[in-house]
């Protein structure tokens, strides 16, 4: 999988940041629901309670909780945002808790 395989490169590679770009501007609380509301930063150990499907966002949030819980930074968000993520401007930032 691809996200998987960038996020091992990254770790590999001693990167801090791991951008996961994508054509939605991050990860939704409630996703496809009215209610939804886009998380602007999410603690790796919170992914799974958040049922991401398996076919969409759910590779993405797995390879930012590696990369995260590995020590580094992983942010989910669009293409052409890419600058604004990297700055912390736009998308979702995933951590990880010592």
């Amino acid at each position: 999988d691809k996200d998987r395989s960038s996020a091992l490169l990254a770790r590999d590679i001693g990167a801090d940041v791991l951008l996961l770009l994508t054509d939605v501007p991050g990860i939704y609380r409630g996703f496809s629901t009215e209610s939804a509301v886009l998380m602007p930063r999410v603690d790796a150990a919170e992914l799974p309670a958040l049922g991401l499907d398996a076919g969409s966002m759910g590779p993405k949030a797995e390879a930012a909780a590696r990369f995260a819980a590995a020590g580094g930074i992983a942010v989910i968000g669009r293409m052409e945002d890419a600058a604004a993520l990297l700055a912390g401007r736009a998308g979702t930032r995933v951590t990880s808790a010592p």
